[in-house]
């Protein structure tokens, strides 16, 4: 059976030379007689491969000495929690900007700990831009403050970071990590489900710096303490070892065959912007986000007509788009071509989307 071109926004694609490896290594790991899936986390052969994984991160990412590098479970999700409960242990503030879903979910659940400000938000135009920030609204005083960098949902990302000073930034990276450079001294904590860009859903990275450890709330559940993640490598309780294994694999195939994540952005933005020229040029199509903030991961767009949205889904299924289907409330549609998406894969999409714009045309 031919492989299906896959749109979707998370679990998403993953590079097939990755999965034909993870494959061949299915019964017998590199000689160890078992399976990643069924070997102790506890083992001499497990203990390599999660240490390779963070020594590729660090590299690949360029993260500094300074920082901790934590694999976790519970998705972004737990880290709307987690972050307050760990940071938001000085003043009791932080400042939020909300440009999507998940940043607004992530504000709401910071709020049950402390005093949220909300800096500036998108919501006015339904997320479909990134808000020009005003100094002069920051809390002086903020434990930290929070950007949601890619909105997966909205299609919109983060030009250009803001200047907090001595408050640290925090910065949610689950649609865009490794997609890009990024410079991590810029930011007190960078956090991502690793199931769009990096892995099967199952691990949660956070990137913190060591200052900011050991000032979690009394309160804290011990599970929910970066500090004690940090301590003990990871490896507190049984982490998401395969999921965190096939991690391993996709950072070799971007230092090994992408060659970096220069080499990535490069042909990410190349990718994006073919997708992006069709839409300015189609009297059909047309993308929904403002082009200063447009995204090189997530692209929704839409037609004039739900009937046509509905038909255009339908028959890009048939013709082995799937996961195409936009957000509920966004409608439309959404082409999530994170790192995995090949070339050819957005090539035929536009293709098919300028065959069928003049099929109903």
């Amino acid at each position: 059976m031919a492989r299906v071109y896959n749109f979707s926004a998370g679990p998403s694609v993953l590079p097939e030379k990755v999965l034909k490896t993870a494959a061949d290594e299915m019964l017998d790991y590199k000689g160890s007689g078992q399976s990643v899936m069924e070997m102790s986390h506890r083992s001499k052969v497990y203990d390599s491969i999660i240490k390779e994984a963070e020594s590729l991160l660090r590299e690949i990412m360029n993260i500094p000495d300074n920082y901790k590098v934590l694999f976790l479970q519970g998705g972004a999700w737990s880290q709307f929690s987690m972050i307050p409960m760990n940071l938001m242990t000085k003043s009791g503030k932080a400042d939020y900007v909300v440009t999507g879903q998940w940043a607004s979910k992530a504000q709401q659940e910071a709020s049950r700990y402390g005093e949220v400000n909300i800096v500036a938000s998108s919501k006015d135009k339904n997320f479909n831009y990134i808000p020009k920030l005003d100094p002069s609204t920051f809390t002086k005083d903020a434990d930290y403050f929070h950007i949601c960098i890619n909105n997966t949902i909205y299609g919109t990302r983060y030009n250009e970071l803001p200047d907090t000073g001595d408050v640290p930034l925090v910065g949610d990276i689950s649609s865009c990590i490794c997609s890009e450079p990024i410079d991590v001294t810029k930011f007190g904590l960078l956090y991502a489900g690793a199931q769009k860009n990096l892995a099967p859903a199952g691990v949660t990275i956070v990137i913190v710096r060591e200052d900011l450890l050991g000032n979690a709330m009394d309160f804290t559940p011990t599970m929910y303490n970066y500090k004690i993640h940090a301590d003990n490598g990871s490896m507190f309780n049984t982490p998401p070892c395969y999921t965190i294994y096939i991690m391993k694999l996709v950072l070799e195939w971007i230092k090994n065959y992408i060659v970096g994540l220069e080499k990535k952005n490069e042909r990410n933005i190349n990718k994006a912007n073919i997708l992006y020229d069709f839409l300015d040029n189609s009297k059909m199509f047309r993308g929904t986000v403002v082009k200063e903030d447009r995204s090189l991961m997530n692209v929704p767009f839409v037609t004039d007509s739900d009937e046509l949205n509905a038909k255009f889904i339908k028959e890009a299924e048939a013709n082995g788009f799937v996961n195409i289907k936009g957000h509920r409330s966004v409608g439309g549609m959404r082409a999530s071509i994170y790192n995995a998406m090949p070339m050819e894969g957005v090539e035929k999409l536009v293709e098919f989307m300028r065959k069928f714009e003049e099929e109903n045309s």
